[in-house]
């Protein structure tokens, strides 16, 4: 009997998120494909590759391969599956997202949709996070090239092999309202933040704060040959960028040696 195809899925916006929904029923499509989906109870956008080690976890059932992590994160989503569900038997991939929203630049170290792919390739697990850039102020959003991209992607990992070395994962992002869109490869872009906040009180005086969002502002890195992700979702391309997790900063250590002599 041929072996199955085994994916597991995650995401950082909760098992019940249209982004994931959308991200299994394509998966689902694919011919000998066994989809696990392990997915945070609660929406942990923004929660970075942060492990829970507080408090107790638990898996709860919602269907056949299908399970929601009581305030786990995507971290803790994969960390914990691989121990729990697939007890050694590693999955053939992990796809994080479909994320409701973009994740580019430096915006990925915030990242849980990021941070879910991120645990997948320090276990040697070729992994994939994708993201769809959109309006917020029309919040459902469309995943149909999403889901094409995905389908795309992972029919060539299959087929071929993933085409990173060991601990870098592929972080695509699916540009606004189009239809149709080629991939290009891109570098993270050098995201131009601004800090908002908007302050309320509340009957007894007390304030507190919602985060803003962020305008999606970027600059060109200096001396990067290529296009920046946020370039190529600008000019309406899919954007493919191999991400590294290591965060040594190589060019650096020379002046540093030199600072502390």
């Amino acid at each position: 009997m041929k072996n199955k195809y085994k994916i597991l899925v995650t995401n950082d916006d909760g098992y019940e998120a249209k982004g994931l929904l959308c991200l299994v029923e394509a998966l689902r499509e694919l011919p000998d494909v066994e989809v696990t989906v392990v997915a945070p109870a609660n929406e942990k956008s923004a929660c970075g590759h942060s492990l829970t080690l507080t408090r107790p976890l638990r898996f709860v059932g919602i269907e056949e391969n299908f399970f929601k992590l009581e305030d786990g994160t995507p971290t803790d989503c994969v960390y914990l599956s691989l121990n729990a569900i697939f007890q050694g038997d590693k999955p053939d991939l992990v796809v994080s997202g479909i994320n409701r929203g973009s994740n580019m630049g430096e915006d990925i170290t915030y990242s849980g949709t990021a941070a879910g792919a991120m645990e997948g390739v320090l276990h040697n697990i070729p992994s994939v996070a994708i993201s769809q850039v959109m309006d917020f102020t029309n919040p459902k959003g469309d995943f149909t090239l999403a889901q094409k991209t995905i389908k795309k992607i992972v029919t060539k990992i299959r087929n071929e092999k993933f085409p990173l070395p060991e601990r870098e994962f592929l972080n695509i992002n699916i540009p606004p309202a189009v239809e149709e869109a080629q991939m290009k490869i891109t570098y993270a872009g050098y995201r131009i933040y601004s800090n908002e906040a908007d302050v309320h009180s509340n009957p007894r005086g007390e304030k507190h704060y919602w985060l803003g969002l962020h305008p999606l502002n970027f600059r060109a890195r200096e001396g990067v040959k290529g296009v920046s992700d946020y370039e190529a979702i600008r000019d309406g391309f899919i954007s493919v960028t191999p991400i590294m997790l290591d965060l040594s900063a190589y060019k650096s250590m020379k002046t540093l040696e030199e600072w502390l002599d």
